[in-house]
């Protein structure tokens, strides 16, 4: 039987005597597993089973949802596939179901390729590009995305990760996400974007770390503290070791997800989605953190995924 994500790629390195190891699928360009000596750092799935809620996939040329699926372009009203049907919303962008063919594919490299071609609210031709690379810190990943079209177009993208600690127990864990802003919201809607300091326990702020076991969060966060260029999160147990996810200056924004009710192998658990975005949720609408390409323009946005403490 063929695997339901398609072709499963694996790419794996050896840094100070341990072995890092990634599984990424075809459709989606999805992180299934990622490994340092076989402790998982991300939640990951069987072969012969589809990602559930998000998990790992690439999110483009949108990220989270669009409001209704509706979305205004020089005064005319864009109509995208309703995929969130209980909110009536377009969510995850468009290539969540879609293949990617493999342009390069090394032993610790790889990269996809994938085009949005013009359909029903999304009159655009963009090529995107995903580059999954293990070096001596962790996984890099690379996303690219360039208007091969004729005329602008919107763009905005990020990724679904759910980080891991092997089988570490939630109540043992510890997340933290460098976020001084949060955005309020309306069935997962941004509104406006207000200080942590001023949220309740719904969308809490993560700076200083949170018991895991805490926390019903479904948020955009804003803010984040860069240091280095980079803002990093991290998920750790009691010992510090753990996943650390980095994002660049072009993911300003994160989702932090934390359902009690992910379907792991062994059983219904608390998980932890730290999802970095270009753009919050219904940027398509609000305009915030969009960026418009010009035909021939490229963007590129840099993140990443390393182990602590192993």
């Amino acid at each position: 039987m063929r695997p339901p994500t398609g072709q499963q790629f694996t790419i794996s390195r050896t840094v100070d005597g341990s072995e890092l190891r990634a599984t990424i699928t075809e459709v989606a360009a999805t992180l299934r597993e990622l490994t340092i000596d076989g402790v998982d750092l991300v939640e990951p799935f069987p072969e012969h089973a589809r990602p559930a809620k998000g998990q790992g996939i690439v999110l483009a040329p949108w990220g989270g949802r669009v409001a209704g699926g509706d979305w205004q372009l020089d005064g005319a009203t864009q109509r995208l596939p309703i995929t969130e049907r209980d909110k009536g919303n377009a969510s995850h962008g468009l290539l969540r179901f879609a293949p990617y063919r493999v342009l390069e594919h090394s032993a610790s490299r790889l990269v996809l390729q994938a085009t949005i071609h013009p359909q029903g609210g999304w009159p655009f031709l963009v090529d995107t590009a995903v580059t999954y690379e293990l070096t001596d810190d962790g996984l890099l990943v690379t996303q690219e995305a360039t208007n091969v079209g004729t005329e602008r177009a919107p763009w905005a993208c990020g990724a679904h990760p759910y980080l891991a600690v092997g089988d570490t127990a939630p109540e043992r864990l510890t997340l933290t996400v460098p976020a001084a802003r949060v955005f309020n919201a309306v069935d997962l809607i941004p509104t406006e974007e207000t200080l942590v300091d001023a949220m309740d326990a719904s969308a809490p702020d993560l700076r200083a770390g949170r018991s895991l076991t805490e926390l019903d969060v479904d948020h955009n966060y804003a803010g984040l503290e860069f240091v280095g260029g980079v803002a990093t999160s991290s998920l750790l147990d009691g010992t510090g070791r753990g996943a650390e996810l980095w994002q660049d200056a072009a993911f300003p924004y994160v989702v932090v997800f934390t359902p009690r009710d992910f379907p792991a192998a062994s059983g219904p658990k608390q998980a932890a989605a730290v999802e970095p975005m270009s753009a919050p949720a219904n940027a398509l609408n609000s305009g915030q953190g969009l960026v418009w390409l010009e035909p021939g323009e490229s963007w590129r946005g840099h993140w990443g995924i390393s182990p602590v403490g192993f």
